[in-house]
């Protein structure tokens, strides 16, 4: 079978920005403050993948979610966003610094009743929620190494039907080096390897910024 996509060269990408998102105010201001941060702000998602979050969480009726890499808050805010009325979402992060911006942000957003933010490690976090609070969308962009162990915690107590999305499972394409050198590409290539045989789970990979993956619970 001949490949079939299209490399997405900066024009095109921002042609999708401009023709396929709905970027609000909020959403630009926080992405601007963001941007200003130097060199971290590559941690922030890009718009097309925020949007298609809203647009997942919103199509499976999600109400209870929870994220693992907060961040400045983008994600939250697009997750947030797609929720049922009376829907929560528990964000995890362990900076002060960049979630104090994203407490602003949901605040001007009007989110503070959708997002609980809880500070430390999200493997704890995790590990805290009885098995019995079933989750119905998370969204996994934390620490590469830890990305198993998120991934079993989270699946322990996503519904039948939920959503999982994994962040960065291309890492920049590192996870095609055989010989890398980086702990996070190892882990995330682990992870990914692991996923596509994973008979709990159906799967889509989908070249969305630095690769997302799609898991819905069987």
């Amino acid at each position: 079978m001949p490949d079939k996509f299209t490399v997405v060269t900066p024009e095109l990408h921002r042609y999708i920005v401009r023709h396929g998102v709905r970027q609000d105010d909020v959403l630009r201001r926080l992405a601007e403050e963001t941007a200003a941060l130097g060199g971290v702000a590559v941690m922030q998602i890009a718009p097309e993948q925020a949007a298609l979050m809203t647009l997942l969480v919103r199509s499976i009726g999600a109400r209870e979610a929870i994220e693992i890499g907060t961040f400045t808050g983008y994600s939250a805010i697009s997750i947030a966003r797609g929720l049922r009325p009376g829907g929560k979402l528990l964000a995890c992060d362990v900076n002060e610094e960049w979630t104090a911006i994203a407490r602003r942000y949901f605040h001007e957003a009007g989110l503070d009743d959708r997002i609980e933010l809880r500070l430390g490690p999200a493997i704890d976090t995790l590990r805290s929620l009885s098995p019995e609070e079933q989750l119905d969308f998370a969204f996994i962009d934390a620490d590469k190494t830890s990305y198993e162990a998120y991934y079993e915690e989270v699946l322990r107590r996503l519904r039948r039907g939920g959503l999982m999305v994994i962040d960065n499972v291309f890492f920049g394409g590192h996870v095609l080096d055989e010989a890398t050198t980086s702990e996070s590409a190892r882990a995330i290539h682990a992870l990914n390897v692991r996923i596509t045989d994973d008979r709990r789970v159906d799967i889509a990979m989908v070249p969305v910024a630095d690769g997302i993956t799609i898991v819905r619970k069987r």
